[in-house]
């Protein structure tokens, strides 16, 4: 009842199969929803690319074309999850003059990104100051590489920003997550 995982923009496709009954059998979404950008075809096959994360509920229904039809239903669970994520590992904190701290970066798509990490801390004035920037290519299947970043500042208040891209340009996507500071 548990599909393969997808995640956002990716090509997914799976054909249902079912055995019994006279063919040929039909397929139709029952009750649920499946990810925005996906669908279900009368022939059993669930294609498309998922728009948005998150973890789908759905219910098909088969039905074969004998007289009379039988039916069958059957629940499954998709589940869309961040192609890339970014965490806090240690938060942003102040230490004498100097703010450091580090972040977690996840890729669990099946293709390599290549990343570009960057952490500002920005004054209440508004003058932004650049504490951390990493460039380079996460692997697939990277499971929480940790990030740090660091950079002594004048005195004040700060707002830190973490921004991290990543780009498969075989493949025309780009993936961003942001996070900061409550303040």
């Amino acid at each position: 009842s548990e599909l393969p995982d997808t995640f956002p923009r990716a090509h997914y496709e799976v054909r249902f199969q079912a055995r019994g009954g006279v063919p040929p059998l039909h397929w139709r979404l029952e009750k649920g929803a499946l990810p925005p950008g996906m669908k279900v075809e009368d022939n059993g096959l669930l294609h498309g690319e998922p728009q948005q994360t998150g973890e789908f509920q759905f219910t098909l229904a088969v039905n074969d074309s004998g007289n009379p039809r039988q039916a069958v239903q059957k629940g499954f669970i998709l589940r869309v999850r961040s192609a890339l994520t970014l965490n806090w590992k240690n938060p942003a904190r102040v230490a004498g003059n100097r703010i450091q701290g580090s972040v977690e970066v996840t890729n669990t798509t099946p293709d390599d990104m290549d990343l570009t990490f960057v952490v500002m801390a920005v004054a209440g004035n508004g003058r932004a100051t650049a504490i951390g920037y990493q460039h380079f290519v996460l692997t697939r299947g990277t499971i929480g590489m940790e990030l740090p970043f660091g950079e002594t500042l004048p005195q004040g208040g700060y707002v830190v920003h973490v921004d991290a891209v990543g780009e498969v340009a075989a493949k025309n996507l780009i993936y961003r997550e942001r996070m900061q500071t409550p303040r």
